[in-house]
């Protein structure tokens, strides 16, 4: 591996530890704030959601806070880790995972209430930020031209690791036959919004980020973007699932999800959504 390809996942690698640190303060700090079989029922619920949701789930918290006068308190990261974390006992409510497997494997494990809902599908897009040479396109082209011709010094993803995001563009690269020339150049977010963070922070020529962050007012004025056919990857199939210990407020939520309002608040973020039944 050349200076520069060494320097990369130097960088990647000290930016994961700080991440991987701070989000086990956070956790340690919700449970010490949420102790005791009361606490577990609190009047104000975590709801881990998937970094895809971000924004979408922001506003629909801020929307059901104006309907109902009720809050939640919101957790983003990548599925793979709180699954993990809730497996551990991190005190969530709800989990709003980007990958339905990680509901099936938490209910089939008895970590949930039941199998949950479909709540959307999710798109990855190429992005670039304003003023980099790299082109998005849907059918990667100009990034396939960008490495053949050695343009390329660094590309974000999400961890494919534990981030479904990061997994859905791990096979999309694979698809257009740019994987292996694309990794000595990968910078890892911890999850799909931090890959987002690194693919627009001038640092990077680009990355393959999530459709719904990319359509966010505060992301979409920083670079533009393409959506990624479909069909390069496995579906982004999302579900929801309240946890065993869930209350009230956060049941509330959960059907919340469900209603028009709700509904209509994903669609503007460019998410699929299921039929409704």
């Amino acid at each position: 591996m050349d200076a520069r390809s060494t320097a990369t996942h130097s960088w990647t690698r000290r930016g994961l530890l700080a991440l991987s640190l701070g989000a086990g303060a956070v956790i340690a700090g919700l449970a010490m704030q949420m102790t005791g079989a009361n606490a577990q029922q609190s009047d104000v619920p975590v709801i881990a959601a998937a970094a895809d949701l971000k924004f979408a789930v922001t506003e629909l918290a801020a929307a059901f806070k104006a309907d109902t006068g009720k809050e939640v308190k919101l957790s983003f990261g990548s599925t793979g880790n709180f699954a993990t974390q809730i497996r551990q006992g991190a005190p969530f409510q709800l989990f709003m995972a980007a990958d339905q497997k990680f509901i099936a494997d938490l209910y089939r494990d008895g970590f949930t209430k039941d199998a949950g809902d479909l709540y959307a599908e999710g798109r990855i897009v190429l992005i670039a930020p304003h003023g980099s040479a790299l082109k998005p396109d849907e059918a990667l082209d100009n990034l396939a031209v960008m490495l053949e011709a050695g343009r390329i010094t660094r590309f974000a993803i999400a961890n494919p690791e534990h981030a479904p995001y990061g997994l859905r563009a791990e096979e999309a690269l694979k698809h257009r036959g740019l994987w292996e020339k694309v990794q000595p150049y990968l910078v890892l977010g911890e999850n799909v919004s931090q890959a987002a963070q690194f693919a627009l922070s001038g640092n990077a020529e680009g990355g393959i980020i999530a459709y719904s962050l990319a359509l966010a007012p505060e992301v979409r004025s920083q670079g533009a973007f393409a959506l990624i056919p479909h069909d390069w990857h496995d579906p982004l199939l999302q579900r929801m699932a309240l946890l065993k210990n869930a209350g009230p407020v956060a049941e509330e939520f959960y059907a919340y999800m469900k209603t028009p309002k709700a509904r209509e608040i994903m669609k503007s973020f460019g998410f699929v959504l299921p039929a409704e039944g």
